[in-house]
């Protein structure tokens, strides 16, 4: 069978830094020529003519949660990937704090399988370190997954990893990448408890980001810190949420070179304590939202590269769930179908260009997980590539909420860009809300 033949004519190319006007062809799964201008050398091409729009890199996000197995009412691999691509979103890394836990070999398997027969991107998943797997932890291929996510505060999940004895083994015994939640679990106690203490179970939500605290967060990442210093562990430290963390990691040598690497949310980067008032439960995260001045310092880090991830987190409940009390309300939120369109809110005003976030959304996550032929637009590269219009504005509403759990924090924000198209291996994945019903996904890979 021929392979299928696709030439991206007209299209402003960001890619390394620079901006060109050019044409992609893409033949099979792979970029085969990038040039100033291309002809299509037959009738069999399909051409498609992007009359001077974007084209950026797929996005890889290396931190969602898609909730299969076990938690299928809030969402499913088939139904957020669909959502992701569908925001620019070509590749994910989703985390182990699912039912069962992926813990295990069998049940990390166990989703790859579910993802080869459902993924509308590309995908890995995190394994999950507890206080008792080392043995499995040692048995996992970092050619074939992405790396090891460990929970050094709660969160959704109970994946707490809380003896030091054992997490020091852990870092000390792989050379996975150790991906972590870093919130001190003593300190949000304690915190909770003078809240319920004074509020019971209906603590006003303005009271989050005090509870899970900037000295909670701090605490724990500079001891996960230390101790990747201590055993030269590879650490990357997911969903910064404070400026005081930021003055923990560096810029002062190459991504590729750094042992100790940072990522920020979206979340971070858009809201603050101020939104709680208008947004209640529906942006309760952990890490929580915290003030305007965290959220400046997270941009002057991300900017200046001691930050080197942009990612979402994506972690959706359903909206029952959310309205529930303080206590009993979950955290997390529906990212991956925004994320790209709410970052370019913030080229429109000037705050990073296009370059930027191509970087820290697509380059830099694949140069930190090794992740091969993909985040780049180069030839021989997968054709992972995302057509954008700037200038096309739409307003998030129900009826165009792809995510099964079927809300936004984004619901009634009009963006002025718009993702038109996402290829995901070659193949035109979505284009303008239409999906195709072949599943063109593949399973990550890691040049490790």
């Amino acid at each position: 069978m021929k392979e299928k033949t696709t030439l991206i004519k007209n299209a402003h190319i960001v890619n390394e830094g620079k901006i060109l006007k050019g044409d992609i062809l893409i033949e099979g799964k792979y970029i085969k020529e990038i040039a100033d201008s291309i002809s299509a050398k037959n009738a069999d091409v399909h051409v498609l003519d992007v009359e001077g729009k974007y084209v950026f890199p797929g996005l890889i996000d290396d931190q969602v949660h898609f909730r299969e197995p076990g938690l299928i009412h809030k969402a499913t691999i088939e139904t957020e990937s669909r959502a992701a691509i569908a925001g620019g979103i070509t590749s994910f890394i989703e985390m182990p704090n699912t039912n069962p836990q992926t813990t295990t070999i069998e049940e990390l398997e166990k989703k790859f399988d579910i993802a080869s027969k459902t993924s509308s991107g590309n995908y890995s998943f995190m394994f999950g370190g507890t206080n008792d797997n080392l043995d499995e932890i040692l048995k996992v291929d970092p050619k074939t997954t992405a790396g090891l996510k460990l929970f050094l505060g709660s969160s959704t999940g109970n994946m707490l990893v809380d003896d030091e004895s054992i997490l020091e083994r852990i870092f000390s015994s792989t050379d996975l990448l150790i991906s972590a939640h870093c919130e001190d679990e003593t300190t949000i106690k304690e915190n909770m408890k003078e809240y319920m203490l004074k509020y019971g179970d209906d603590i006003p939500i303005k009271y989050h980001p005090l509870i899970r605290s900037e000295e909670a967060c701090y605490l724990s990442s500079s001891k996960a810190i230390e101790l990747a210093k201590k055993t030269g562990a590879r650490l990357h430290v997911f969903h910064l949420s404070t400026g005081k963390e930021t003055e923990l990691f560096t810029n002062k040598v190459p991504l590729k070179d750094k042992k100790i690497t940072a990522e920020v949310c979206i979340h971070h980067l858009t809201f603050t304590d101020e939104d709680y008032e208008d947004k209640g439960t529906l942006i309760k995260w952990n890490p929580a939202v915290k003030t305007e001045e965290d959220k400046n310092e997270l941009w002057n880090a991300l900017l200046d590269d001691r930050i080197d991830v942009i990612a979402t987190d994506h972690a959706p409940h359903t909206l029952d769930e959310k309205n529930n009390v303080y206590t009993k309300a979950p955290s997390g939120g529906p990212l991956v179908q925004h994320a790209l369109v709410a970052m370019l809110e913030n080229y429109h005003s000037g705050r990073i260009s296009l370059e930027k976030m191509v970087e820290k959304m697509c380059h830099n996550p694949a140069i930190l997980f090794d992740v091969e032929k993909r985040g780049y637009i180069k030839e021989g590269y997968f054709a992972d590539l995302v057509v954008l219009d700037l200038n096309n504005p739409w307003t998030v509403n129900k009826d165009n909420i792809l995510y099964k759990c079927g809300w936004s924090p984004f619901e009634g924000n009009t963006f002025k860009s718009r993702v038109t198209q996402t290829f995901v291996n070659g193949h035109l994945a979505y284009n303008n809300f239409n999906f195709s019903d072949v599943k063109a996904a593949m399973r990550l890979t890691f040049n490790r």
